[in-house]
């Protein structure tokens, strides 16, 4: 049974061609992952099947009475709840269904025999749904799915506007998983979930009978959870039965015949242009000249198969700085209240560091404390000499309204246009994102620009807050390449073990200091 038809789609914005004469179609049970490089169109096309942005050309048709939950990287809650009360709105039709029913039962005492026999059916209809529901269970499967995403560790009655971006969005998956749509759009669901949430998000959605679509850069997790691949390249949407693994041993058989046929009809072409050019001439072979020509008419010539911009990272280094980067000492983290113990804590030179724990421990707040950009609540943190740092925060401003261009070439001013320019493309970004807005750009592409700015400097300590969120696996590759051959230090929060275990020679783990329970 087909719940979603998307047919001949074409979108763009401005000259820039997004989506090609795209065709879709999603089925009953079908967990889709929709994977490309960055900047390909992913959220584009989940924006376009939501009705949140129109098609140039082309319908999105969806079956009769499909609910449709949706987490994209922009979803807000509601301001001046708490965590549980924006749980609850995932349940907002019961409680209307609820207040109905209650309206019947008081109306009844005024109502003929007629009516209320019908006013008792009504109520009786909408206590079956409520009990099929698991309406009077509500807050019991409420903490279940908090609890299994990391919320009770946060507290249910904490404000949403004291929430960190990664701790918002867990609320929002959380809510979205407690109203079981029919199909669910998630958008980079693990970008915020540590280690273990993401193992309970994986056995969540592998257990899930409805149907999904999933953009994500976690190849292990798409691995793990979806069936069905979609491809975006080229402004084009290409269908894979199986997983990644799958996906990408049947792209990559497709892509070597492509190059083959491609150099082929070249040599072809080659082979008849000469001909002709050497017979044309002569009357005695000006036939068959003319006959190669034309032969050469009707040949359709096939393109070079397109090659996306692939980065190439390679980090600047400063003269080594003294033994300690940063000596800490009874070091307590937090804002209003402490997030941690008395700490004691030290970056050696060349030593490259893991900080991990589950989501809200403070890790964020722990890097900013050592940097000097947050004070803390107690303790001292000091530098070593020669430290020169480069900073990786995990999300830009949303309303950063300067080109691409312009965020770099603010910051290193002494470049030429065309120096900056090629600095951009070597981090695998086109012409055409280095000419637009911050703001407007690709979760990937944003992550490459912030990337560049670290890499035009010289420095011997890279401070890096989950710079894997919305990368591509092939610029995920080459980060992880470039931190590996880096030889200063490193202090990097992650959730992504696979990303970092080649190269990591300590792991600090937050969950030792913090004043929480976990």
């Amino acid at each position: 049974m087909s719940i979603l038809d998307v047919k001949n789609v074409t979108h763009g914005f401005g000259v820039r061609a997004i989506l090609q004469n795209v065709s879709f179609r999603l089925l009953k049970g079908e967990h889709v992952a929709l994977i490309g490089a960055n900047g390909e169109g992913k959220s584009t096309f989940l924006n376009i099947i939501t009705g949140k942005l129109m098609p140039d050309e082309g319908t999105v048709e969806w079956s009769k009475r499909v609910s449709v939950g949706y987490l994209d990287q922009h979803s807000a809650l509601k301001s001046g709840t708490t965590i549980r009360e924006n749980l609850r709105l995932a349940f907002d039709d019961l409680f209307k269904m609820e207040q109905e029913m209650m309206k019947l039962y008081e109306d009844m005492s005024e109502a003929e025999e007629e009516t209320v026999n019908r006013m008792l059916e009504d109520a009786a209809d909408i206590q079956t749904i409520l009990d099929s529901s698991g309406f009077y269970v509500i807050d019991s499967k409420i903490e279940e799915v908090a609890n299994g995403l990391g919320l009770g560790d946060i507290g249910l009655d904490k404000f949403v506007d004291e929430l960190s971006g990664g701790q918002r969005t867990k609320v929002l998956l959380t809510k979205l998983l407690l109203q079981n749509p029919a199909i669910l759009l998630l958008d980079e669901p693990t970008n915020y979930l540590d280690e273990d949430h993401c193992r309970w998000l994986t056995v969540y959605l592998q257990n899930y009978e409805n149907a999904f679509i999933l953009i994500s850069h976690d190849i292990p997790f798409i691995n793990d959870v979806s069936n069905i691949i979609y491809h975006v390249e080229n402004c084009s949407l290409t269908r894979y039965v199986g997983n990644y693994e799958e996906f990408n041993r049947i792209y990559e058989l497709n892509k070597q015949k492509e190059e083959r046929e491609y150099e082929k009809q070249q040599k072809e072409i080659e082979k008849l242009e000469d001909f002709i050019a050497r017979n044309k001439a002569r009357v005695a072979t000006r036939g068959m000249a003319n006959s190669r020509m034309k032969q050469l008419e009707k040949m359709d010539i096939l393109e070079r198969p397109r090659e996306k911009p692939k980065p190439s990272f390679k980090f600047r280094e400063a003269k080594a700085p003294s033994r300690f980067l940063i000596d800490a000492q009874d070091l307590v983290i937090g804002y209003d209240q402490p997030l941690t113990k008395p700490m004691n804590l030290q970056v050696e030179r060349n030593k490259k560091i893991a900080l991990t724990g589950v989501n809200g421990l403070g890790k964020s707040t722990l890097l900013k404390t050592l940097l000097g950009i947050l004070p803390p609540i107690s303790g001292n943190v000091s530098s070593g000499e020669n430290v020169i740092y480069g900073y990786f925060e995990q999300e830009d401003s949303k309303n950063n309204a300067n080109t691409a261009l312009n965020e770099v070439w603010n910051e290193y001013p002494f470049l030429t246009n065309h120096e900056v320019r090629l600095e951009l493309a070597r981090c695998g970004l086109t012409t055409e994102n280095i000419t637009s807005m911050m703001m407007v750009l690709s979760g990937g592409e944003n992550a490459k620009v912030r990337l560049c700015k670290i890499l035009l400097k010289e420095l011997n300590f890279l401070i890096l807050d989950e710079p894997t969120n919305h990368l591509d696996p092939e610029a995920k590759d080459e980060l992880e390449k470039a931190l590996a051959e880096f030889r200063g230090t490193i202090l990097m929060v992650s959730h992504e073990p696979y990303f970092y275990e080649s190269f990591i020679t300590d792991v600090w783990n937050l969950e030792d200091f913090t004043t929480r329970i976990v």
